[in-house]
C-alpha cells in the first residue's frame, strides 16, 4: 500500500482521510450515545446537552486558534481567510472543549463531573482520526523528523520519517486499556478518568512534538508544547494528588 493513500473508486480518487475524520466524529458520538445509555447519569438530559453545546464551541474556537498559532501566517484576502477556517488542531479542540464546558456548567450551575462519560469515545475518534493522518502521509502536517533508524517510513515524499500519526495511534490504545483497568479495579473519585486523559495525552504530545518538524518555535518550543504545558498546569492539583496518593481521587 503506498501512502497517501488514495484510492480509485469508480474512476474517483477517494479522500480516505476525510472519510474518516467524518467518521471519527459519527462513530464517537454514537459510542457517547451508547455508554450514556447504559449508566445511571446524575446530569439532566437538559444539562447535558448544554454542555455538549459548550463544548462543541470550545472545540471549534479552541482548535481553529491553535491551528492558527501552530503555523501563524498574516496576508489578506478571500483565500487567506478560508485558510485560517480551515487550520485545526485536535488539541486546540480538547483544550478549547474543556473551558466551553466549565463556562456551560458555571452558566448552567451544574456541579457534577461531566467528563467521563465523553472520555473513551474521545480516545475512539482521535485513533479513527490519526489512522486517517497516517494514510494522509506527508499531506497533513502529522508527519516526524527524518531519520535513520528502524522507526523510519516513507510517507509519501520519499524520505524515512517518524510515522507520528501511527505513535499516537499505539499511545491512544494504550492508553485506552490502562484506563479499562482502572475503571474496573478503583473506586474513584467522578471526573478523574478524563483528568487522566488529558494529563497523559498532553504530555504525550509536549514529548512527541520534539519529533515534528516545527518552524515556528519561540525558547524552542512549538505553540502545541505551551499549550500542552497549560494544560498540565491546569491539571496540576490531580497530578500533586495522584503522585501522592491521595485518596480522594481514587480508592484501591
Amino acid at each position: 500500500m503506498d501512502i497517501p493513500f488514495e484510492p480509485i473508486v469508480f474512476g474517483i480518487k477517494v479522500n480516505i482521510h476525510l472519510i474518516l475524520e467524518y467518521a471519527a466524529f459519527f462513530i464517537g458520538f454514537r459510542y457517547y450515545v451508547y455508554l450514556k445509555k447504559n449508566i445511571k447519569d446524575p446530569i439532566t438530559d437538559h444539562n447535558r446537552l448544554s454542555i455538549i453545546i459548550g463544548a462543541v464551541f470550545g472545540a471549534f474556537f479552541g482548535s481553529r486558534i491553535m491551528g492558527f498559532l501552530e503555523q501563524p501566517m498574516f496576508a489578506m484576502g478571500p483565500q487567506y481567510i478560508l485558510s485560517i477556517l480551515s487550520a485545526k488542531t485536535i488539541m486546540g479542540g480538547l483544550f478549547g472543549g474543556l473551558l466551553g464546558v466549565e463556562l456551560a456548567k458555571r452558566i448552567i450551575r451544574e456541579k457534577h463531573s461531566s467528563g467521563d462519560l465523553f472520555t473513551f469515545p474521545i480516545i475512539l475518534g482521535i485513533i479513527i482520526g490519526r489512522v486517517g493522518c497516517f494514510l494522509a502521509g506527508t499531506t497533513e502536517f502529522t508527519y516526524g523528523n527524518e531519520t535513520s533508524s528502524f522507526l523510519g517510513m516513507d510517507l509519501g515524499d520519499g524520505i524515512l520519517r517518524y510515522p507520528i500519526a501511527l505513535f499516537e495511534v499505539i499511545f491512544l490504545v494504550g492508553l485506552w486499556l490502562f484506563l479499562k483497568q482502572l475503571q474496573k479495579k478503583h473506586t474513584y473519585k467522578s471526573g478523574i478518568l478524563f483528568r487522566y486523559f488529558m494529563i497523559l495525552y498532553f504530555l504525550f504530545r509536549f514529548i512527541i512534538e520534539f519529533l515534528k518538524p516545527n518552524i515556528f518555535l519561540i525558547l524552542g518550543l512549538s505553540s502545541i508544547q505551551y499549550l500542552c504545558i497549560l494544560c498540565l498546569i491546569y491539571y496540576w492539583k490531580t497530578i500533586r494528588d495522584t503522585f501522592y496518593a491521595n485518596k480522594k481521587l481514587y480508592v484501591l
